[in-house]
């Protein structure tokens, strides 16, 4: 297609040239996924597919120099692991963040999204992710069994994957352009067609078409959702006089509805991943324990729509949001920093969220925003925890309302962070709504430690026995 072209159809659809073409390779990422499971010449054949449709895909949406930026941190990663095992995971996690925050800074590249660009670092992310995780899992191989969590036991490499196989899942079919993060063990599996994917009696594992129509219908949903949506709600409104003269419950509204906005655009993104995945057969993940058991196809999902807009508490969040990535960030962040014998905390819960921040950019919106959902999460438990002492059922039900209602002021309340990214523009929206979404979950947290609850007599017995 001719640049004119492009450009036509750019500003028939409002967005930039770079953009439509990141879009339109994105899409062929399901074209690709399919073509993949009927690849002959075995799994070496497969991996070197995986790993040329990615380099190919990447070269076309942000041109050579993506893939000399992947190139980067993957053969530190593999250099670390080849040549320093023992210590490999750690070696890896600070290189392959230390290069992506470096490109973060280089590119700065929230400006660019905001002003409608795009460039490789959201592929990077995703990359730096998996290539940590593998090399995590290699090191893991070196201990024994006995004492690791169900995770590791099952993510461990005991040997070292070859090149092809790193390239190829660090690559793989275009996956890395907005995730989901998957592990390197069932990457492997299902390229040599062993494990769930090994052909039974039963014959082959499921058909993936039904799931992936119902990920492309969902995604077409929120895109049209989006499309619609986003011009009665700009971003560019929160620095606009007639902002700062409404009153306090429309602008509180009006962040509501940004938040609200903005989030479909990430569904619309995690809707496609979702189809290109399983259409592939990576997404398959198993078989229901009902009768007749039917295939499940989480492996790839990354976003419940329903759960996000309906959670009944802030800790419900991290499990129905960018999921794959909360899940890495608990295996591989969240549960590494808890000590033998002891329980998680409040620093566990705010390194992680940290990591978070720092993984997504070095924007001061990012940081507030993942400093703050930590807090967030910490106001909802005391919220459940006072739900909990209670005996009465009109109580519990009083809470569980209110827990709803906190998750959904503090949520789209601390999301604009996220979207405007810079300290004055964060500061300003958040003082524009007199900092409530702060001031609530500071004040629950500190009531939290005045008013504990009592066990109620359940827990008691529990901990008798």
């Amino acid at each position: 297609m001719e640049l004119p072209e492009m450009e036509s159809m750019a500003s028939a659809i409002g967005v930039s040239v770079s953009v439509l073409r990141f879009l339109l390779c994105f899409a062929a990422t399901i074209p690709f996924s399919f073509f993949h499971r009927f690849v002959p010449g075995g799994p070496v054949a497969r991996h070197l597919y995986a790993a040329t449709t990615g380099a190919v895909l990447s070269y076309l949406s942000f041109g050579f120099s993506s893939n000399l930026h992947f190139l980067v941190p993957m053969f530190l990663g593999y250099a670390s692991m080849v040549l320093c095992r023992k210590y490999c995971g750690i070696i890896t996690f600070f290189l392959a963040f230390g290069y992506l925050i470096g490109c973060h800074v280089y590119y700065m590249s929230g400006d660019a999204w905001k002003e409608g660009g795009i460039d490789a670092t959201g592929a990077l992310m995703v990359i730096t992710l998996k290539i940590i995780s593998c090399a995590i899992n290699y090191n893991d191989g070196l201990l024994k069994e006995e004492g690791l969590r169900e995770a590791q036991k099952k993510n461990r490499l005991v040997k070292l994957p070859s090149l092809i196989e790193y390239i190829g899942y660090c690559l793989c079919c275009g996956s890395h352009f907005a995730g989901p993060v998957y592990e390197m063990k069932d990457y492997l599996e299902w390229t040599e067609r062993k494990g769930i994917w090994k052909p039974t009696e039963k014959g082959s594992p499921p058909s993936p078409y039904w799931a992936t129509f119902r990920a492309v219908l969902q995604a077409t949903f929120c895109m049209g959702l989006y499309l619609y949506l986003v011009p009665h709600y700009p971003l560019s409104r929160f620095t606009e006089p007639v902002y700062q003269e409404w009153g306090f419950w429309k602008r509180l509204s009006y962040q509501y509805m940004s938040g609200f906005t903005a989030r479909w655009k990430y569904y619309f993104i995690w809707s496609i991943s979702e189809a290109s995945i399983i259409i592939s057969g990576l997404g398959f993940s198993g078989w229901t324990d009902s009768s007749p058991s039917k295939p499940r196809w989480d492996r790839a999902k990354n976003v419940d729509v329903l759960g996000v807009e309906l959670a009944k508490s802030s800790v419900e969040l991290p499990l129905v949001w960018n999921i794959q990535v909360s899940t890495w960030l608990r295996h591989y962040v969240y549960e590494r920093l808890i000590q033998k014998g002891k329980k998680p905390g409040f620093f566990q819960l705010l390194a992680t969220q940290t990591v978070s921040a720092v993984w997504h950019g070095l924007y001061p919106g990012y940081i507030i925003f993942f400093v703050q959902s930590a807090v967030m999460i910490a106001g909802s438990r005391v919220i459940y925890r006072w739900k909990q002492a209670t005996q009465s059922d009109l109580f519990k039900k009083i809470f569980a309302f209110l827990n709803f209602a906190y998750t959904i002021l503090v949520l789209n309340y601390s999301c604009v962070g996220f979207m405007v990214l810079s300290l004055h523009e964060t500061l300003a929206a958040y003082g524009s709504v007199y900092y409530v979404g702060t001031v609530i979950p500071i004040a629950l947290i500190l009531l939290g430690k005045i008013i504990k609850p009592a066990r109620s007599p359940r827990s008691k017995a529990r901990k008798d026995q």
